[in-house]
């Protein structure tokens, strides 16, 4: 195992660490994902800049390298919620307890928010991210929804309640 990681928020001077985890998500599993490679790497310096800056992203560094991300954010369609989003640990740093520091990240920006319960899709197919979520507490409560690009995966709601 390597040495202990540190999780941060993400900032626009980020954005070149941030494009590149991303895309190494997209890469390594892209059925977890609601964006694909292809779209993310057309994508300009500029606009990762903006993700970077104004997206509630963060880092997850080990030894001074970005080895994984997360996001936090909100759900038009549930008005009122907190959602974790895009969730990514290299594979060096799986079981490392990094994920888990990246979720206590998304934790504390949404109890901050007033947030008492914190959402997420995931692919059912992931059968790795499905059990780290219920391993930290979040359980399925019977939602599913469609992938937006790709209507062939359903995707489950997991929640975790934060009191």
């Amino acid at each position: 195992m390597s040495s202990p990681c540190t999780v941060r928020r993400a900032g626009a001077r980020d954005f070149s660490a941030l494009r590149a985890i991303r895309l190494e998500a997209l890469r390594d599993t892209p059925e977890a994902y609601g964006s694909t490679y292809d779209d993310s790497l057309k994508w300009s310096a500029r606009r990762w800049r903006k993700v970077a800056k104004t997206w509630n992203y963060y880092l997850g560094e080990c030894s001074g390298v970005v080895k994984g991300m997360v996001s936090g954010g909100y759900n038009e369609v549930h008005p009122g919620t907190c959602w974790l989003y895009g969730m990514y640990v290299a594979p060096s740093e799986r079981g490392s307890g990094l994920a888990t520091q990246l979720v206590d990240a998304v934790v504390t920006w949404a109890r901050a928010d007033g947030a008492r319960q914190l959402y997420l899709h995931v692919n059912p197919g992931v059968r790795r991210a499905r059990a780290f979520y219920a391993k930290v507490g979040f359980v399925e409560n019977g939602e599913t929804i469609i992938m937006d690009r790709d209507p062939s995966i359903t995707l489950c709601t997991m929640v975790k309640t934060l009191d």
